[in-house]
């Protein structure tokens, strides 16, 4: 029988004496209950006194934990975090300062354990005080001796056609480096291959110098590196480069000397090249391990991995298995058909399906995760890469990954650190394309605009970095604007106001996008090799120079009745005084002494139809591009550039 309309809604049945639990809500310290025979005042009086709760801090504790310990939902306490100037999340741990800090803005009192240092809530206070002018002495992260060993995380780095992807060809049997174009690896990828038994993982970092950025994200997360030198061709500069980032990060690495099948290989020649760079290898007395190998032969092969094995044994890389996992972000990437994917490096605990979790300033449930071979899988455990999808937003390389309890969790964690970032930034906002194109003036001729898409955030950063070395004295490029994904209609809307071409790396425009650039005459240009981008640049940058230009005049037009055309466009009736009025000419005019605009004849008509020219003495209709304040009166010059 189905219930009557607008009829109350019927309660959920209940047993007697059983209350609705407590759905993590912040109760905090408890209110006394007043006495029976208590006065009005008192019992306002009581009502409105908070007597605090005594708790026990301990030295190390994690977010969750201390929530638990103060009886308040995770959300609480990281909200206290992030008004103390600490971005963190349920698993992080904490250190005392940080956990008292948190504790007496609650309203907490805080007790020492039995066996404590003596320190009292005054030098707790002072010891708050001193760690935030302050930052702690640093301290060498302990390692639990009683967790399981995992595989440790090696990346391989060097100079460019050094041979780092055909090494990783060879010890895994694959053809990659034939999958990518030119044979040149375009953004980080991740494998698990196993020698011996035991899983090795490896991380294949561009050899390109454009792509340093996500090389030395790369370093930062691993437990070794392999740096990779041919001996046909020594040092070169991204080896050394690369030497500087693992020194940065602190991170061991030994020597891959390949090539050695080559009839001009001289690896004595690199040993002693390296040690123009403080890099002494063993054979020259130091301690860094080089191994001679040939990627095409596989000689040597199973040396470099014993030797991988041997140091990595040395660092005792340990992780747990068990609880939430953390991990860093390695890659991110907007699929057309599955949405943003993060390629993910698990560092301690397990991801599993299902899980909700925290990357950056964004999160999701994890809908689905893919190996490095793009086969489903339902778990990821410590050192295993894996390609995660599920994201609300595009992630962030080098973003730390935090699985969460819930939902709820992630919109509370994600809208925080965004209020966050916004308080500490008011005064530089996100600029939109609306907003480029309402603050965009003609550029000069010896400037290069340029609407930027691309298909991963590591290969966008790469980019703008290496069209920014490529300014000189005389011509520059100016990237109006960048992002990751596919070419949309206000990439062509933007290229087309400034005259700029849109430059795609790896991806498409939609046949929509592509009719309205052929509309508009904006030029795109597709790539899927760095070195034709950049050499196309060079060589466009190289054409703008030209030899000393003069001005001409073409002609002078009044205007004598302005026309409001649709999307506050005008149109504007002109009479032609002198000279002659050109489609597409540059265009000026000057308003008492100032000159109050300065940009181009967007369309000429003379009567409906529209025309290349308007000579003297006829009149037409001029939109002028981008000028929202015509006045009957003023006098437009036509002008254009000759040499």
């Amino acid at each position: 029988m189905a219930p009557p309309r607008g009829g109350r809604r019927r309660r959920s049945f209940r047993p007697a004496g059983r209350r609705r639990p407590n759905r993590g809500r912040s109760r905090g310290p408890r209110r006394p209950a007043p006495a029976p025979d208590a006065t009005a005042a008192e019992r306002s009086a009581v009502a409105t006194t908070v007597v605090p709760r005594s708790v026990v801090v301990p030295e190390r504790v994690s977010v969750r934990e201390l929530a638990e310990l103060l009886g308040v939902g995770p959300p609480v306490v990281l909200k206290e975090l992030l008004g103390a100037g600490l971005v963190a999340t349920v698993n992080r741990e904490l250190d005392r300062e940080a956990a008292l800090l948190v504790t007496q803005n609650l309203g907490f009192q805080v007790e020492e354990a039995d066996g404590a240092n003596g320190a009292t809530d005054e030098d707790a206070d002072a010891a708050t005080s001193i760690a935030a002018e302050a930052p702690p002495e640093p301290t060498e992260p302990e390692v639990d001796e009683d967790l399981p060993t995992r595989p440790p995380v090696v990346a391989v780095m060097g100079h460019v056609d050094h041979g780092k992807t055909s090494i990783l060809d060879a010890l895994r049997e694959s053809q990659v480096a034939t999958d990518e174009a030119g044979g040149i690896t375009q953004h980080i990828g991740a494998y698990q291959v196993e020698h011996g038994g035991q899983p090795l993982t490896f991380l294949d970092t561009p050899g390109h110098e454009a792509f340093t950025a996500l090389r030395a994200r790369g370093a930062e997360v691993t437990d070794l590196a392999i740096l990779v030198i041919a001996a046909d061709d020594g040092v070169r500069p991204q080896t050394v480069e690369a030497i500087s980032h693992l020194r940065a990060a602190k991170t061991p690495f030994l020597v891959a000397i390949n090539k050695i099948d080559q009839a001009n290989a001289d690896p004595d020649r690199v040993r002693q090249q390296l040690t123009e760079y403080d890099v002494v290898v063993e054979d020259y007395g130091g301690d860094v391990v080089a191994v001679p190998i040939s990627a095409t032969t596989k000689e040597g092969l199973d040396d470099l991995l014993e030797m991988v094995n041997l140091v990595s044994e040395l660092q005792e890389p340990r992780a747990t298995p068990d609880g939430p996992a953390e991990g860093t972000v390695i890659e991110a990437r907007l699929d057309r058909s599955q949405g943003p994917v993060a390629t993910v490096i698990i560092e301690s605990g397990t991801l599993n399906v299902g899980d909700h979790a925290v990357v950056g300033e964004t999160g999701g449930r994890v809908r689905a995760m893919l190996d490095e071979h793009g086969r489903r899988i339902r778990s990821a455990g410590p050192s295993q890469p894996a390609e995660v999808l599920g994201w609300g937003e595009l992630p962030n390389p080098g973003d730390r990954l935090e699985v969460v309890d819930n939902d709820r969790s992630v919109r509370t964690i994600t809208a925080a650190r965004k209020e966050t970032r916004q308080a500490q930034a008011p005064d530089t906002p996100r600029r939109s394309i609306e907003d480029l194109l309402a603050q965009l003036s003609p550029g000069q001729a010896q400037e290069l605009p340029v609407v930027l898409r691309v298909d991963v955030h590591g290969s966008l950063e790469a980019i703008q970095t290496a069209l920014a070395k490529l300014e000189t004295d005389e011509a520059k490029v100016h990237i109006l604007y960048g992002a990751v994904g596919r070419i949309t209609e206000g990439d062509v809307n933007l290229a087309a106001a400034s005259d700029g071409v849109i430059l795609a790396f790896n991806t498409q425009a939609p046949a929509a996008v592509r009719r309205l650039a052929d509309q508009q005459d904006v030029l795109i240009r597709s790539y899927n090799v760095i070195y034709g981008l950049l050499d196309d640049v060079q060589q466009t940058l190289r054409a703008l120079v030209e030899p000393e230009v003069g001005e001409v005049i073409f002609g002078h037009a009044e205007i004598r009745a302005i026309f409001r055309a649709s999307r506050g466009r005008s149109v504007l009736g002109c009479y032609v005084q002198d000279g002659v009025m050109q489609q597409g000419a540059r265009a000026r005019i000057v308003r008492g002494d100032s000159e109050v605009y300065n940009g181009r004849v967007a369309s000429l008509r003379r009567f409906k139809d529209d025309v290349d020219d308007v000579e003297e003495g006829f009149e037409c209709g001029i939109g002028l591009e981008n000028f929202p304040d015509p006045q009957n009166g003023d006098v437009i010059e036509a002008y254009g550039r000759s040499a």
